[in-house]
């Protein structure tokens, strides 16, 4: 568990190209890490609080850490209809998502 210090986006190593999300978290026994945002798009900024989970990104050099979706400051994914339980997605948010775009 730890508060975000900087929020900001990374770009991966060679053969990829992408613009990922990160953060910079120090966490509760004064440690700061650089730490994964998973899943597409997230409410965090400066001063919020979230839970860390291990596991580096294979593609972005000295980034070893998750946080963890749908707990603490970090909300769950939206319209986040599969592996739901990895990004802190509601069964009833995901439906209803799906309801509104149907209906437009």
């Amino acid at each position: 568990r730890g508060v975000c210090l900087q929020v900001k986006t990374m770009t991966p190593k060679k053969p990829n190209s992408a613009l990922r999300k990160i953060a910079r978290v120090r966490l509760s026994n004064k440690v700061e890490v650089t730490s994964y945002i998973p899943g597409e798009g997230h409410n965090l900024q400066e001063h919020s609080i979230v839970l860390v989970r291990g596991g580096r990104v294979k593609d972005l050099p000295g980034v070893r850490y998750h946080i963890v979706r749908g707990t603490l400051d970090a909300s769950g994914v939206n319209k986040r209809t599969r592996s739901r339980s990895k990004y802190g997605a509601k069964k009833g948010a995901a439906a209803q998502a799906a309801a509104k775009a149907g209906k437009k």
